[in-house]
């Protein structure tokens, strides 16, 4: 990239790198996710988890830097800040909701990464090697150039010059004149290997980031494909093809190969911590995690493939034709809102350009303040007159009084229960023809009500069932009990099998 004027000024006003290292909290932001992200090398973090971590970070810092002018320092609230620092404004995180979660999760993007990087470099170093970066540098050279050798024999002659050069070595080393390397040059090597580890953990991140946008792309594709679905493959096959082909996808996979072997990993392991048991290498006090960097590696490299395999199962979802018929009214109504989200995803509609971009009619905040609200006032007991009653001379009959009839509710419900251990169901004209209507339509109302109360119960409109009671005649009492019938629905009391 070239540092002129008019690329580093929008860098400096569109970078997310660049807005956290001139923003008034970067001191907050770097420290806080490079304790919680990078150094633990935590990809991924539950928005509960990190909120927490956050708060308890602010108020350490409330504590230390009091109030100025009446305002302590942060004053907003851990959410607050996670959700601002993920805004398209600052872009420092990544909020997203994976599969099968309805919490969201939280994760560091690149260009954060990259800024700690560089910020962690400003810190003065002890030492500065520059022989093992010269060494490494005149052993990339030859590599590349024995690599992009065409000629046999200028091949042979190279191979020829390393084995001479070995023999040598072996026949001094024999003879007990072996050169060491001195405490200077161990330090020198194991620096450059601490800052080539940690940067590959942050190529992870990129690389990572780079097959999100990659399937972003494909899905913005989908939304938007009008033409036939073979065409839209093949395009999409084609770019998953070239990514896989291109220089990075390529390098990935050869890092990935190389990492996933068996042997590689337990020889890394060995080689590692010979090295760290060197008096010189000890004596610069490594981290911790050094230890197991090839592990850290393994996981962000994991993180890479899921990214890979979500692409292919989006392709696999398109390539159901069942589904895509099943919902071929509901992809057009989406295709519809993403294909207008995308395109006012760049140009986001404001009340001075677009005054119409969205109506809704009769659109209200109801406010409802609590001191609004009318405090508690006792009801007013009615207050009785006493006055003297005086009897009447009306000749009333008062049996009515007495002859009030009330239903058992338990003894109908244990009735049905114990129907129904003997059957999966039972209607209710089975269960009038085992135990009669005692009480008449009060009775039969009462099974009705149970029925509507149980979730148990079903109703079958289609079906008339009907019922029969009977009550005394009230005209004449001579003539004995007389049947009613009623025409109801068919109910049916099912078992509950749980």
């Amino acid at each position: 990239m070239q540092l002129d004027y008019t690329t580093l000024d929008l860098q400096r006003r569109q970078h997310p790198a660049w807005r956290l290292l001139a923003a008034d909290s970067a001191p907050l932001v770097a420290s806080f996710l490079h304790r919680v992200f990078v150094v633990p090398n935590v990809r991924v973090m539950a928005q509960s988890n990190l909120a927490e971590a956050l708060e308890d970070t602010l108020y350490g810092l409330r504590e230390q830097l009091g109030e100025s002018k009446g305002i302590k320092a942060f004053p907003k609230s851990a959410q607050e800040y996670l959700n601002d620092w993920a805004a398209n404004d600052k872009g420092w995180l990544r909020k997203f909701y994976p599969a099968g979660s309805d919490e969201p999760h939280f994760d560091l993007t690149p260009p954060t990464e990259r800024a700690m990087a560089w910020l962690g470099s400003l810190s003065d170093r002890s030492f500065v090697g520059t022989e093992s970066r010269l060494l490494t540098l005149f052993g990339l050279l030859k590599q590349m150039s024995f690599g992009a050798e065409t000629n046999p024999q200028a091949r042979i002659n190279e191979l020829h010059k390393q084995r001479d050069a070995i023999d040598a070595e072996i026949a001094r080393v024999a003879e007990g004149n072996m050169a060491l390397l001195d405490d200077t040059a161990l330090k020198d090597r194991f620096q450059q290997f601490t800052g080539l580890a940690r940067e590959l953990l942050a190529d992870f991140r990129e690389v990572e980031h780079n097959f999100r946008t990659l399937d972003r792309t494909v899905r913005e594709r989908i939304a938007l494909w009008d033409g036939a679905k073979g065409e839209l493959l093949q395009a999409i096959m084609g770019e998953r093809d070239a990514i896989a082909e291109s220089d990075q996808g390529k390098s990935f996979r050869a890092f990935w190969d190389f990492l996933m072997s068996q042997s590689r990993q337990e020889e890394f392991t060995a080689l590692l911590s010979r090295v760290l048991d060197l008096p010189p290498v000890s004596a610069l006090a490594p981290d911790v995690r050094l230890k197991r960097v090839h592990y850290d590696w393994l996981e962000a490299g994991e993180y890479a493939q899921r990214t890979v395999a979500q692409l292919s199962q989006q392709l696999r979802r398109f390539l159901d034709d069942k589904a895509w018929l099943e919902n071929r009214r509901i992809m057009d109504i989406l295709r519809g809102i993403e294909g207008k989200s995308l395109a006012l995803r760049d140009t986001a509609p404001t009340a001075l350009r677009v005054p119409d971009f969205m109506q809704i009619d009769e659109i209200g905040a109801g406010v409802e303040l609590p001191l609004e609200r009318p405090l508690y006032q006792p009801p007013l007991q009615t207050v009785l007159t006493r006055v003297a009653l005086q009897a009447g001379d009306a000749d009333l009959d008062a049996a009515a009084l007495f002859s009030q009839v009330r239903v058992d509710k338990a003894a109908l419900s244990a009735h049905i229960r114990q129907s129904l251990q003997t059957q999966a169901q039972v209607t209710l004209a089975e269960l009038l023809n085992t135990r009669p209507l005692q009480q008449g339509l009060s009775e039969l109302v009462a099974y009705l009500q149970l029925a509507s109360e149980s979730v148990h119960s079903v109703v079958d409109e289609s079906v008339q069932d009907t019922v029969a009671w009977q009550v005394a005649d009230e005209a004449d009492e001579a003539r004995g009990p007389v049947t009613r019938r009623a025409r109801l629905p068919r109910v049916i009391f099912v078992r509950d099998t749980q």
